[in-house]
C-alpha cells in the first residue's frame, strides 16, 4: 500500500479591503444596480514539512499607485504567522492578474510555479499589451517575472500537475487563459484553493462566473472539473469573497484558517 497523504492546513490571509463594486462585476451580468464588498487574498498551505504560498499579492508600490483600500504589506500579514517573505521557498501562481503578481518582489528567494500557458500568453504574446488585457497587468510585476524564465526559480508546467504527495495543481481556464487552481489533502478531505476561478462562493453555487471572461465555455468546463474533484462544494474556495475572512477562525489579524 502506498504511504497515506499528508494533511495539510490552508490558510487565507487578506492584505486589502473592503473594496466595493458592482454586484455584476462579480457575477456576471447580474444587480447591475447593487453593490457588494469584496477582499484581496493570497494563501498559505501548510504541513508538517512543506508551506506553499498561493499568489503573491500587490507590492506597496503598486498599492499607493491604484490606491488599494485596506492595504497592508502582504509581508507584513504573513509575519503575524511566522512567516518571513524573504524566506518563502514556494509560491504556486494561479494567474498573472495585478492582484495576484505584483508582490512577487517581496519573496526574492521563492521558486514560481506556473501554467506555461499563462505565462506565455501574459509575458511574451502581444495581445496581452492590448488596452482591455492592460486592465489587469502589472509591469513591474510581470517584468520580474519575465527574468525568471531559465533560471531554477520559474517552473513552468503543462497541465495538471502533483508537486508534492497532497498538493496538486490544476488546469482551469476561463477567468485566464492558463489559470491554475491547487487542489490539497485536509483533514475533511480534498479541498481546492480556488483563486478566481470564482470570485465569491456564490460564483460556484449558481454557476455564474465573473465579468473577467477570457473564455465563458472553458470556464463553465473548469466549474464542473473542480466540482468533480472537490470532497464538498464549501472546501472550494473563491478568490475574492469577504466570508473567507468573516466566517472563519481568525487565527492572527487578518488571517483565517478556512480548514
Amino acid at each position: 500500500m502506498p504511504p497515506p497523504l499528508p494533511i495539510y492546513k490552508i490558510y487565507a490571509v487578506k492584505y486589502a479591503g473592503p473594496l466595493k463594486s458592482s454586484v455584476a462585476m462579480v457575477l456576471w451580468n447580474t444587480d447591475w444596480e447593487k453593490t457588494i464588498e469584496r477582499n484581496y487574498y493570497l494563501w498559505v498551505i501548510q504541513g508538517e514539512n512543506e508551506t506553499f504560498l498561493v499568489d503573491c499579492g500587490v507590492a506597496p508600490s503598486l498599492a499607493e499607485e491604484r490606491k488599494i483600500s485596506g492595504y497592508v504589506n502582504p509581508a507584513d500579514v504573513l509575519r503575524k504567522i511566522g512567516i518571513e517573505a524573504a524566506e518563502v521557498r514556494k509560491i504556486i501562481l494561479t494567474h498573472i492578474n495585478f492582484d495576484h503578481i505584483s508582490g512577487i518582489e517581496l519573496f526574492p528567494k521563492a521558486t514560481i510555479y506556473v501554467q506555461e500557458r499563462e505565462f506565455n500568453f501574459w509575458i511574451k504574446d502581444p495581445i496581452a499589451k492590448k488596452p482591455p488585457f492592460l486592465k489587469f497587468t502589472d509591469p513591474v510585476g510581470n517584468a520580474y517575472l519575465a527574468n525568471l524564465e531559465g533560471t531554477d526559480r520559474l517552473v513552468l508546467l503543462r497541465g495538471d500537475q502533483v508537486l508534492v504527495p497532497g498538493i496538486e495543481v490544476l488546469l482551469a481556464p476561463g477567468h485566464s487563459p492558463g489559470l491554475q487552481v491547487v487542489s490539497v489533502h485536509t483533514l475533511r478531505g480534498t479541498a481546492i484553493v480556488g483563486s478566481d476561478c470564482a470570485h465569491l462562493f456564490k460564483n460556484y453555487e449558481e454557476e455564474i462566473p465573473s465579468s473577467f471572461i477570457m473564455d465563458m465555455i472553458a470556464w463553465m468546463k473548469s466549474y464542473e472539473k473542480l466540482k468533480s474533484k472537490v470532497s464538498s462544494l464549501d472546501l472550494l474556495f473563491p478568490g475574492h469573497d469577504l466570508k473567507m475572512w468573516t466566517d472563519y477562525p481568525k487565527v492572527a489579524e487578518d488571517i483565517t484558517r478556512l480548514v
